[in-house]
């Protein structure tokens, strides 16, 4: 395993990529740091979270986050993670994507992943090598720009009391209990706790709340998990009803989901 000092030391300066390929044990977890410029972390296999201040991405096997420069984050790895990472400057290309975001991964993008680990992409190509490589880098530029952004991301308000309230949801989600009482414990009304988490987070309460339990649903799954076990523990009636509900935010069975 690449040591952690030397992954969170690498940046692009003077190269228009820098790649690094490692594989990490369950349960690791890569402290927080950041990057001077943006990156694509692309898990070949296993499970990442992805924690920062505004948030929460969740990284199944084939798909990856695209990460903005300076974005203070920390990782954790659910089950054995392949994780390929890409550091690239953003001035390449003007259709990189605008904000950090989970993406769904093409057959071609993820050849082209693999591709450039090892093979350096200056911005010149005096060579045919270097060519070569400059080429396959474009390329890759050009299909990291048109794949779909997945709904995998779950924002954390900045306000401490909401933050709080978050954090509580997230340790106990199966916990069923009322917005009402959630308001109630905050000292504030309900239409004032809808109106501040819609605002500090862009969502609902229910929205958000639902999406934390499908997201902690997927580390468990990742872990090994079974389907009956995570829908319990994240608050639904029955297998068939979080299936269901897997099934309409991701489009696919949560069983079909890692295959």
């Amino acid at each position: 395993m690449t040591a952690e000092l030397d992954y969170q030391a690498l940046n692009c300066a003077g190269a228009s990529v820098v790649t690094s390929a490692t594989v990490y044990p369950d349960g690791h977890v890569i402290p927080l740091h950041r990057h001077s410029c943006a990156q694509l972390l692309y898990a070949t296999r296993g499970v990442m979270t992805v924690d920062a201040a505004a948030g929460r991405w969740m990284v199944p096997p084939g798909r990856a986050v695209w990460l903005q420069a300076h974005v203070d984050h920390q990782i954790r790895m659910h089950g054995e993670v392949g994780l390929r990472t890409l550091l690239l400057d953003v001035a390449m290309s003007p259709h990189l994507p605008a904000r950090s975001c989970v993406l769904d991964i093409s057959p071609l993008l993820r050849e082209l992943i693999a591709a450039a680990h090892g093979n350096p992409a200056g911005h010149d190509a005096n060579t045919d090598a270097d060519a070569r490589n400059w080429h396959m880098l474009q390329l890759l530029l050009h299909e990291l720009a048109s794949v779909t952004v997945l709904p995998l991301y779950l924002p954390l308000p900045l306000a401490a009391r909401l933050r709080s309230l978050c954090e509580l949801l997230m340790a106990t989600p199966g916990k069923q209990v009322t917005i009402e009482t959630w308001a109630g414990q905050l000292g504030i009304s309900t239409s004032t706790l809808h109106r501040l988490f819609l605002r500090q987070t862009g969502m609902r309460f229910g929205h958000w709340r639902q999406q934390a339990r499908l997201l902690q649903a997927m580390e468990q799954l990742a872990r090994g998990g079974k389907v009956a076990a995570a829908a319990q523990d994240q608050g639904y009636s029955s297998q068939s009803a979080f299936s269901a509900m897997f099934k309409k935010h991701f489009g696919s069975t949560p069983t079909a989901f890692y295959r």
